[in-house]
């Protein structure tokens, strides 16, 4: 990738970090296809550390500490991202419901209709994963995910809907946040909304406030255009609380209440 579109790719990081004022780096991750699409910045937990690493691990290094990180799945210590992002076909095992029952699934049948929905990537597409943060990545990513609290979150969605006039649909778990964050959106959806896993939150320091907002990096550009859009509005981040009782309203509010025969002194 040419100087260019990293120096894009990077001012991309830095405005998401100004607009949002996030504590945590946005992260850039990509899928890898090959071990040779791996950056020489890159480090590789088995190899670099001795040691295995969870990807929710992996994405809390490059998110809180700036690193690149890639995992391939010699270098993973959790199965899931294994499955899900298709680097190895399911055993007949995990099918049937065994990942959940009986530890968090209170039948086999409930396991096993979560191991059916549970999404994933065609197995051989890819070898692996690579994150760092944005505004130093030198790569182009696939996804890019940002840590926020609920009110940071609110102004991506509301952000998406300036954009768009499109709300987000998604369907949300308790489980393989990893996944979660980036097979649908590799599937076709353009954004997700995704709930950090217990693995993120206590093994990767995921946060009780924190939840997750990824995008397909194709979406990004927009979506800040959107953000800064909102603040040029006098909508930016963070918001202005107002405590006045019959406070004045935006006039397209009051054009639209006066039209259902509200009152407006």
């Amino acid at each position: 990738m040419d100087a260019k579109h990293l120096d894009e790719i990077k001012s991309l990081g830095k405005q998401l970090e100004r607009l949002l004022r996030l504590q945590t780096f946005p992260l850039a991750i990509k899928m890898l296809r090959k071990e040779t699409d791996i950056p020489s910045t890159a480090k590789r937990p088995l190899r670099d550390m001795g040691c295995h690493l969870d990807v929710c691990q992996g994405f809390a290094m490059s998110r809180r500490n700036g690193e690149t990180i890639a995992l391939l799945k010699e270098d993973m210590w959790c199965f899931e991202p294994v499955i899900g992002y298709g680097i190895e076909a399911p055993p007949e095992f995990f099918l049937q419901g065994n990942n959940r029952f009986p530890q968090t699934a209170m039948s086999q049948e409930a396991g096993i209709r979560w191991a059916q929905a549970f999404p994933r990537l065609n197995t051989g597409d890819y070898v692996g994963v690579l994150s760092s943060p944005l505004d130093l990545a030198d790569f182009k990513p696939d996804i890019v995910a940002v840590y926020g609290d609920p009110a940071q979150l609110t102004q991506l969605l509301r952000a998406k809907d300036c954009l768009e006039g499109v709300d987000v649909t998604c369907t949300l778990s308790g489980h393989a946040a990893c996944v979660f964050m980036v097979v649908p959106l590799l599937q076709g959806m353009s954004c997700n909304v995704v709930s950090p896993c217990r693995g993120d939150r206590n093994f990767a320091m995921a946060q009780d406030d924190e939840i997750i907002f990824s995008a397909r990096f194709d979406m990004i550009k927009g979506l800040v255009g959107a953000l800064e859009y909102l603040a040029d509005q006098g909508s930016g981040f963070p918001s202005k609380p107002l405590y006045k009782q019959e406070h004045e309203l935006p006039l397209n509010y009051e054009e639209i209440g006066k039209k259902m025969g509200m009152e407006f002194i």
